[in-house]
């Protein structure tokens, strides 16, 4: 595979909903993988990410409430189907998310399914050690969210293959 070159978003905390989102842009990788069947797509999805020190959790699809993980970064590798997904909270941004696509998000981006293919699916990972606890915006509980975002360790590799340093810096 070709050195790939993410398209970045960032997402600014938003106070107002209690979303802490990250310091660190959400890096969207189109087509990683583009010629497989479904089935081989997941497989190829997990063999990618565990070779890369992101061990693969599950497969499922994206939830449609808006939620975020302040102790895990997360990869999501869509191997079946098509979403429009919300990213960075209830005021967040729009992105479409096709097979073949992966997300990487920082700890602490928020992220929900708006519509999505019935057959819709995911591979979901995350560096070692790190657990993702399902959260809602809360903004009284946002300091410590975070706090707990904060804390984060980031992997040295990226999901997809290279080194985060570049794309996620200064951490």
């Amino acid at each position: 595979m070709s050195t790939l070159t993410p398209e970045t978003l960032l997402l600014e905390c938003d106070e107002s909903s209690g979303y802490p989102n990250s310091s660190l842009p959400v890096l969207i990788y189109r087509k990683v993988l583009d010629t497989a069947s479904p089935d081989e797509r997941a497989d190829a999805f997990e063999r990618l990410f565990q070779q890369h020190g992101w061990p693969p959790a599950w497969r499922y699809h994206l939830y449609d409430f808006d939620h975020f993980h302040s102790t895990a970064h997360e990869a999501l590798g869509i191997f079946r189907g098509r979403a429009r997904a919300r990213l960075g909270g209830p005021d967040g941004r729009e992105v479409m998310l096709n097979p073949g696509d992966v997300l990487v998000l920082p700890a602490g981006v928020g992220h929900a399914s708006l519509e999505a293919d019935d057959d819709f699916c995911m591979v979901g990972a995350y560096p070692p050690g790190q657990d993702p606890e399902i959260e809602r915006g809360d903004p009284q509980a946002l300091d410590a969210a975070q706090a707990r975002v904060a804390k984060v360790a980031i992997p040295e590799t990226c999901p997809v293959g290279g080194p985060l340093e570049p794309l996620w810096p200064g951490n």
